[in-house]
């Protein structure tokens, strides 16, 4: 086409343009935290994103520097130190683990091998953003239930929509973003009431924030439920966001399904070097968590002074 051809930008601009799915219609584009607005005489912080203000540890820092070598070679596929390394300290077997981009890209992989037009979708709402936009991709029909008055799920509304065509449920603990956890006794008299063949995905991203006692405990709790696929990350607690490393586990089936679906490649071998050497440092990380939670606390308590009504908060 020749650009300086009137007649030629015409045609162009009136061709119809490349179909895409009308499923695309039915919800919004995920939209990132905004930057925090520069003052001048001030130190700004961006708090929309739940980011970790500290950095990494140090020794996660050096496993960087040391791994940051050749990039024109793919990474270890199967991720198999750092699942080693999870399944050394869940406890848990091998073919229960999958590690991908982020927990975000678990979300996508269990819709993609669950959900489709002719499939119900049930999450607490509001919630984590990609959830809409995870089950929304592939068609399903979602059902947003409202939380309570107080943030939390309304777990007997959750049981009561499901339907013969329900293939995915999510929860979330600590809840994104009104922070408060599910309770163990609560989610195990849920879970009792979902059929074997429906997914549940209880997403933890927030988990080693939270104090509360009673709290779900996810890790126990697929041990005890096979259709049951916990989503946890090391964005925040570990504070790798930047580097992209998210995992779940599940019993062997649901996880043979993930590796079908998730991205191959996807975690670079600098950030499964990273995210092992955060998982050998275990126990900084939790004390690191633990110092959060209390300044997390006291800023909630400071808010009630002042006349706020701030929910039971157990993330970051």
């Amino acid at each position: 086409m020749n650009d300086s051809d009137p007649a030629a930008t015409d045609s162009a601009s009136s061709a119809a343009a490349p179909r895409l799915r009308s499923a695309l219609d039915t919800f919004p584009p995920y939209i990132p935290g905004k930057p925090p607005r520069k003052v001048e005489g001030l130190e700004s912080f961006k708090l929309s994103s739940n980011e970790n203000f500290l950095p990494p540890l140090p020794a996660v820092l050096d496993a960087m520097v040391a791994h940051a070598t050749n990039p024109a070679l793919y990474p270890d596929d199967a991720a198999l130190a750092l699942r080693q390394g999870l399944a050394d300290r869940l406890g848990v077997g091998l073919d229960q683990l999958v590690v991908t981009t982020g927990a975000s890209e678990l979300l996508v992989a269990l819709t993609q091998i669950t959900s489709d037009v002719t499939t119900e979708a049930i999450y607490p709402w509001p919630s984590f953003e990609m959830y809409p936009q995870t089950t929304g991709l592939v068609g399903s029909t979602r059902h947003e239930v409202p939380l309570t008055a107080e943030g939390r799920h309304d777990l007997d509304a959750m049981a009561a929509a499901i339907t013969d065509r329900t293939s995915l449920i999510i929860l979330c603990s600590p809840n994104n973003p009104t922070g408060p956890v599910l309770r163990d006794d609560e989610v195990r008299a849920f879970l009792d009431k979902v059929p074997s063949h429906v997914l549940v995905a209880l997403d933890e991203a927030y988990w080693e924030f939270a104090t509360a006692p009673g709290r779900a405990d996810g890790l126990s709790l697929v041990r005890d439920y096979p259709n049951l696929v916990l989503l946890r990350t090391f964005s925040k607690a570990h504070g790798l966001a930047g580097l992209r490393v998210g995992y779940a586990v599940a019993h062997p089936p649901v996880i043979e399904g993930l590796l079908k679906a998730v991205i191959p490649f996807g975690v670079t071998d600098l950030s499964q070097a990273a995210a092992l050497e955060s998982l050998n440092h275990w126990d900084e990380v939790l004390d690191r968590a633990a110092r959060i939670a209390q300044s997390r606390d006291a800023f909630a308590a400071a808010l009630r002074e002042q006349g706020w009504d701030v929910p039971e908060a157990q993330a970051n």
